[in-house]
Parts: C-alpha cells; sequence; structure tokens
C-alpha cells in the first residue's frame, strides 16, 4: 500500500521538473490539488534537507542533493556507460572528437568525451561546464527543452562575449534556436573557443524530453566542409540513443 506523505513528496519532484525557475508552495499545491498546508509541511522539510533549494523569489526547485542522488540513479541505470559504444561509433564515423553534456543550473556540464587520434585543443572536459548560448551542446538543449523551460533560461540569461563570433543579443539567439529546430542539429561556430567548429544534436527519454545533447568538434577547416557528412552521421547516432531510452519516434 502507498504512503500518502510519500507519493505527495514523489509528485512534488515530479512537477518542479517542468518548473525551473521553481513555484511557491501554494502554487504546488493548487496544481497538484493537495492541502496548502500538508504541501507546506513538506516542502519545508525537503528545503532543509537540500532536497529542495529556495529562490530569492521565494519559490521552491528542485536541490542539489537531488543531483547527487541522480548522478547515484545514472550509475545504476549506467545511461553513460550506455551512451559509450555510440559516442564511439560516431567518433570512428567522424574521425572527430566527441562530446556528450547535459544541463545543469543554467549551464551544461560535459558527462562524456571520446577523443580521436586527431585530437582538438579544447577547454572541454569531463566534469568541466560552459554557458548555453556559446557552445553546440547548450543551443542544442535550448533549442529542444520545452517553451516554457527554455522562455525561463532566456529571461535570466547574460550573454558575455567570449570570443569576437559570441552570440551579442537574445533576438540573434532566438533566431538561431529557430533555424537549429527546423534542421535537428545546433552549431558552434567558434563563439566558444576560437578556430573551434562544432555540431550538436539531442538525446530524448521515453517521455519526449531532451536529457543530453551530444557533439561532433573539431577545427573549422576540417569541419566545415564536411558538415552535411557529420550531421547525418551525428542525426542518425543521437536518433539510435533516444530509441535505447524508449522514444518511440
Amino acid at each position: 500500500m502507498a504512503v500518502k506523505s510519500a507519493v505527495r513528496v514523489l509528485e512534488i519532484f515530479e512537477l518542479l521538473m517542468n518548473y525551473s525557475t521553481g513555484l511557491s508552495s501554494k502554487e504546488i499545491a493548487n496544481k497538484l490539488s493537495l492541502p496548502q498546508s500538508s504541501v507546506f509541511n513538506l516542502v519545508i522539510t525537503l528545503h532543509e534537507k537540500g532536497y529542495l533549494h529556495k529562490t530569492e523569489a521565494k519559490t521552491y526547485k528542485l536541490g542539489p542533493k537531488l543531483i547527487t542522488l541522480g548522478a547515484s540513479a545514472m550509475d545504476s541505470y549506467d545511461f553513460y556507460s550506455e551512451a559509450v559504444p555510440y559516442l564511439r561509433e560516431l567518433m570512428e564515423k567522424t574521425e572527430e572528437t566527441i562530446f556528450m553534456a547535459v544541463l545543469s543550473e543554467e549551464e551544461i556540464v560535459y558527462v562524456s568525451k571520446v577523443d580521436n587520434t586527431r585530437s582538438i585543443r579544447t577547454n572541454a572536459a569531463i566534469g568541466s561546464r560552459n554557458p548555453l548560448y556559446s557552445t553546440a551542446l547548450g543551443k542544442c538543449i535550448l533549442t529542444f527543452l520545452p517553451n516554457n523551460d527554455r522562455e525561463s533560461l532566456l529571461k535570466n540569461m547574460k550573454l558575455k562575449k567570449i570570443t569576437t563570433q559570441t552570440v551579442q543579443s537574445k533576438e540573434q539567439l532566438i533566431g538561431q534556436l529557430d533555424q537549429f529546430y527546423k534542421q535537428g542539429y545546433s552549431i558552434d561556430d567558434g563563439e566558444n573557443e576560437v578556430g573551434l567548429y562544432a555540431l550538436a544534436a539531442p538525446v530524448f527519454n521515453m517521455q519526449n524530453r531532451v536529457i543530453a545533447a551530444v557533439s561532433v568538434a573539431g577545427p573549422r577547416e576540417r569541419m566545415f566542409t564536411r558538415k552535411a557528412e557529420i550531421s547525418d552521421h551525428l542525426l542518425n547516432i543521437t536518433k539510435k540513443m533516444s530509441e535505447r531510452l524508449g522514444i518511440s519516434e
């Protein structure tokens, strides 16, 4: 028999997954059709234990302790390990360096990297972080997020000039995202590191939510002329990865 309070905690977590800027305890109660007093007590407890984070706007969002739990869950599921053969296949087909990243707060964090013998000089490494707006991986995740999540991230985003190619305005960035959505993959043309060119495509789970992005990266002079070939390989591999996670289309 299900324990009522445990079920409510899980419902709160699942609800807040869709609200990156958070919700007040009253909003949580209304959306879940639960008593406000019960939700308030649960939210306070979860916040004190680190499972929820309270923002300056007095809303609650998923907290840092869930990152640790999520990492352990991913280790148990071993998605990253299961992804490696696909990433290696992509590296062999493109003969370029392959990265996989996930969304973490308002940045991407690199979770996998497969080097080619023609390795490139880059600051990106497993565990390192980069902005969403200046990387192919970040722009890919932004492109395929639900509209509410994307708008929330864009609203709070501050664009800083990293190279001369870095996107300069949110209007320009939104225009890029629209184009990326149509073609199915994103592009970084020296916007985060000078001379580096990258294509990135999304990986979806069975709920059709983007959970990661995979990129092919290399020197611009080598990548640009092979963009069509590389994008075909990239989209084929990320499609296989999404199918592995249960997506039907």
